[in-house]
């Protein structure tokens, strides 16, 4: 089995720009996390656009259903900002695709010390191969279906609605 991930940016890709003080985005991490996971099945990485996901808009969620349409893997991991994770997941939803399809992401950016990124990554790996069809979010330990989950933002953590 072959493991498709989907970067769309999202805090996980964040770069920390030290001279400004801002977060913004250059290369994708998830090279980088992707061989420090040491992996062992095979990854297929695609790399859509990275944006924060306050910025999406709908052709950008087409982008990433098309993107999942069109991949031959039945494992998806799409690495998501966390803010417009749930409207992202609406869009591939309803499609019915026959995958198994992960969202995750991050609250602290995987450059960062004490960030949840890497283990976030993981675990979405994990669960993304033994998932029956249909699509998930995979945060902090927890799975989600898509229509049964929301950010709560005071806890920093998603939970069932």
């Amino acid at each position: 089995m072959t493991l498709r991930i989907i970067a769309t940016g999202g805090t996980f890709d964040k770069h920390y720009n030290e001279l400004n003080g801002t977060l913004g985005f250059a290369e994708s991490h998830l090279p980088a996390a992707i061989a420090r996971a040491r992996l062992t099945v095979p990854v297929a990485l695609e790399t859509l656009p990275l944006l924060d996901s306050l910025d999406m808009q709908d052709a950008d969620r087409a982008r990433v259903l098309a993107a999942c349409q069109a991949a031959p893997e039945k494992a998806i991991v799409i690495v998501h900002g966390t803010d417009t994770m749930k409207e992202t997941a609406a869009v591939l939803g309803p499609a019915a695709l026959d995958k198994a399809i992960v969202f995750t992401g991050a609250m602290i950016p995987y450059a960062i010390d004490n960030s949840d990124a890497f283990f976030n990554l993981g675990f979405a790996c994990g669960v993304a191969q033994v998932l029956a069809p249909g699509v998930y979010v995979a945060m902090n330990g927890h799975i989600f279906a898509w229509d049964n989950v929301q950010k709560n933002r005071s806890a920093g953590v998603f939970q069932p609605m």
